[in-house]
């Protein structure tokens, strides 16, 4: 395959639903999670303000935004990687859908960050999970951060495809998620929290650098 097809392939956006809604809907422009959510946020911080001291607001913003982390890291690696054994043999073309297309054709620049759809029910169920552990009133800055945690991963994401790092540490971002497409899938799960990586055992070695696809 010549330089240009290969490229071609990379960057192409295959229809995935038969529905024209469908499958309208599962393409986004990379800002809409920032104009969705950032006036949410904004919501959350001022409402968070009523119930809690400025202090409270901030730890809730740091343990919200390390949750996230957390979940980037972990449903990356144990959702987004793995094939569940559904009803009627969905299985694949489940995994095939909230991710694997991503792996075939890496550069979809309407497929690289989260559809509403599919980012709001994770939020509601990061609300569920922060008033049980927290309770009614840290709940509400713990979502913000948390919600400014995705915010941050699907702005990276689409920068690590499509941006040119200006400094060591953006080039080492993006040079870890382009071994994770084109070295080994089953390394780098952490997106812009690099970290998680060195603290699970799944970063690459230093001199790995991006060879065949990894699909």
């Amino acid at each position: 395959m010549s330089q240009d097809a290969r490229t071609e392939a990379l960057d192409a956006s295959p229809r995935l639903f038969e529905s024209d809604l469908l499958d309208k809907l599962s393409r986004v422009h990379h800002l809409t999670p920032v104009i969705v959510y950032c006036p949410i946020i904004l919501g959350l911080l001022i409402y968070s303000l009523t119930l809690n001291s400025v202090t409270l607001v901030l730890l809730g913003l740091v343990v919200g935004y390390l949750g996230w982390t957390l979940t980037e890291y972990f449903g990356h690696r144990y959702l987004f990687h793995t094939v569940f054994a559904l009803p009627f043999g969905l299985g694949p073309r489940f995994q095939f859908l909230i991710h694997g297309v991503h792996h075939i054709y890496p550069n979809d620049p309407l497929r690289l960050v989260m559809p509403p759809l599919l980012s709001a029910p994770i939020m509601l169920i990061a609300l569920v999970c922060a008033r049980v552990l927290f309770g009614a009133t840290f709940a509400w800055p713990a979502l913000a951060g948390f919600i400014t945690g995705y915010v941050i991963y699907d702005c990276v994401h689409y920068w690590t495809h499509h941006g040119q790092p200006q400094s060591d540490f953006a080039r080492l971002v993006k040079r870890l998620h382009m071994l994770h497409h084109f070295r080994d899938a089953e390394k780098g799960f952490g997106v812009h929290a690099i970290w998680w990586d060195y603290v699970f055992g799944t970063a690459y070695q230093k001199g790995d650098t991006p060879g065949t696809r990894a699909v």
